[in-house]
């Protein structure tokens, strides 16, 4: 079959809305997010970043199986044959101006032959509208939270291993990483990475490519993480790039080390320390600072008789800031939150939900979710009375809305329920989204 070098190029078709009171279909609120998605020019600069040559059998182009997977995952669709339902939706059909739906097979094959250059770009790309987001938002001091998420896997999955799998021991997954920049809870940075990969594999490396995705604008940094990041090279260049940290302290011998030190008792629960700790793989030594609760007592035998003994919960951190152990425990328990967004991407925007057979498309499928979240992070900031609510929340009111289709007078028409409890909300997050 020869092929004709003719480029298969990128369109979309508008959509007007007005309320009715029929309801029929179910992703009306795709309608003004693709708007938003073509505003960005999404859409035409990955038609070309991916393009598509076209042939006899060429029916659809790598950007319409992109942008499928990327509303999929906005509307809570996982796995590639729900995706090819999802794509049956005749909204969806002509948002994307699909002649019909995908095939199951068709978006495995695509992703899989953008292979590992492909992932590589489609990430690059998304760094640059991140770069963008950022400065948009004017902040001039920013909280990185740092955090490892393993994925469980059934299957024979490329590049899935057995490791640290909290969930289920023993189970292949996949390992990424994470940065959050609190202030905004969107997603800096992150890496796809192999079941068997430790937590901090590759931080240096990764604290490098996120120092270079943040605009100028930002004047100050603090880095903050848990105790699997806590490395002696990671420690040296945040350092070196004049960044804030706070990272709980590791060690094996850590709570005999921290029993030997002189406590400070701030409360009667609460005591704190400092002392100076050099590992043998550090170039310089470095203060730590920990802090010790009771935790209750329990009974001990000394010299024949039973006594009551205080026995406590040990934290300890390294850090650059200044402030006592008590202070910084606080400080370090803020980023619990990050949990909670961790949790949104995987389980509400689907990263890592969707598989195949291949690790550069699995790839690109998880980087696709990740790109979602931050897209759903940045359409809610538009409507400020709603950005702090979860992406479910934000799917259930804005997305999934009842609708019916309507074309003639060449136009096409959505017909909402008129008395839709959201409407007034929807069409503020709508005018938000058009201007």
């Amino acid at each position: 079959m020869t092929k004709n070098k003719q480029k298969i190029k990128y369109t979309t078709k508008k959509i007007k809305h007005s309320f009715t009171g029929r309801m029929l279909t179910k992703y009306a609120g795709l309608s003004p997010i693709m708007h938003y998605i073509n505003k960005l020019e999404i859409g035409d600069e990955l038609n070309e970043l991916f393009p598509t040559e076209k042939n006899n059998a060429t029916k659809f182009s790598n950007v319409q199986v992109i942008l499928s997977v990327l509303l999929a995952c906005l509307s809570g669709v996982n796995r590639t044959l729900r995706i090819s339902n999802f794509t049956s939706d005749s909204l969806v059909q002509r948002l994307l101006n699909l002649s019909k739906n995908l095939n199951k097979d068709v978006i495995a094959q695509r992703l899989k032959k953008l292979g590992q250059s492909g992932s590589i770009q489609f990430q690059e790309y998304t760094f640059g509208k991140l770069s963008r987001w950022i400065a948009e938002s004017r902040l001039k001091e920013i909280t990185i939270d740092c955090d490892s998420t393993v994925q469980t896997v059934y299957g024979n999955q490329q590049g899935a291993a057995k490791g640290y799998n909290p969930v289920k021991k023993g189970a292949k997954s996949y390992h990424s990483l994470l940065a959050f920049i609190s202030e905004i809870k969107i997603v800096v940075n992150n890496r796809f990475r192999t079941g068997s990969a430790y937590t901090s594999n590759g931080i240096v490396s990764f604290i490098k490519q996120t120092a270079a995705i943040l605009p100028k604008e930002i004047e100050k940094i603090f880095f903050r993480a848990d105790s699997g990041f806590f490395n002696g090279s990671l420690l040296d260049k945040l350092e070196e790039l004049h960044w804030d940290y706070l990272i709980k302290v590791k060690l094996k011998n850590l709570n005999n080390l921290l029993e030997q030190q002189q406590w400070e008792q701030v409360n009667s629960e609460i005591s704190i320390c400092e002392f100076e700790y050099r590992a043998k793989q550090w170039k310089k030594g470095r203060k730590l600072k920990a802090i010790r609760t009771l935790a209750g007592y329990k009974e001990a035998e000394y010299f024949g008789e039973q006594q009551k003994v205080a026995f406590y919960d040990y934290a300890c951190y390294c850090t650059s800031l200044e402030g006592n152990a008590k202070e910084l425990h606080e400080k370090y328990k803020e980023r619990s939150t990050s949990e909670n967004w961790i949790e949104q991407v995987k389980n509400q925007l689907l990263a890592g939900k969707t598989l195949t057979n291949n690790f550069h498309a699995n790839d690109i499928l998880w980087q696709l979710g990740i790109f979602a979240y931050n897209l759903s992070v940045m359409m809610r900031y538009k409507l400020k009375k709603h950005w702090k609510e979860e992406h479910n929340t934000f799917r259930q009111w804005y997305i999934e809305l009842p609708a019916k289709i309507l074309t003639g007078g060449r136009q096409i028409t959505m017909k909402i329920y008129e008395k839709y409890y959201f409407r007034d909300d929807w069409e503020n997050f709508t005018n938000a989204l058009v201007m």
